[in-house]
């Protein structure tokens, strides 16, 4: 008989890990592609920081056997997925922007 019991939302599974790690990078991607927009620089930052989160995430979200709730971190690798493409973004337009593809300050 195999018997799965839930994690306790207290408990730090290994997935739940990934997803805060991955959360980490992309809120710094989030944050240096924000002060990329205003300074011109750390472009390159949230372009790695948003690829991470993205990737992580994505890597968590597949590997969940099971929804919310259950300990996979599948929740917290949806969040990545959002906080990544925000980050990718961010250090998108920051980098089209330095080049003069954007309205820039040319």
């Amino acid at each position: 008989m195999n018997v799965l019991a839930a994690a306790s939302s207290s408990d730090l599974t290994p997935g739940r890990l990934w997803s805060l790690i991955a959360a980490a990078l992309g809120l710094a991607g989030v944050v240096a592609g924000g002060l990329a927009l205003r300074r011109g620089r750390g472009a390159v930052v949230a372009l790695a920081g948003g690829a991470a989160s993205v990737i992580i995430g994505g890597w968590v979200v597949a590997a969940a056997k099971g929804g919310p709730g259950t300990g996979y971190g599948i929740v917290g690798g949806y969040v990545d997925l959002v906080i990544g493409a925000v980050a990718l973004v961010l250090g998108g337009l920051s980098t089209a922007r330095s080049r003069g593809f954007v309205g820039g300050r040319r």
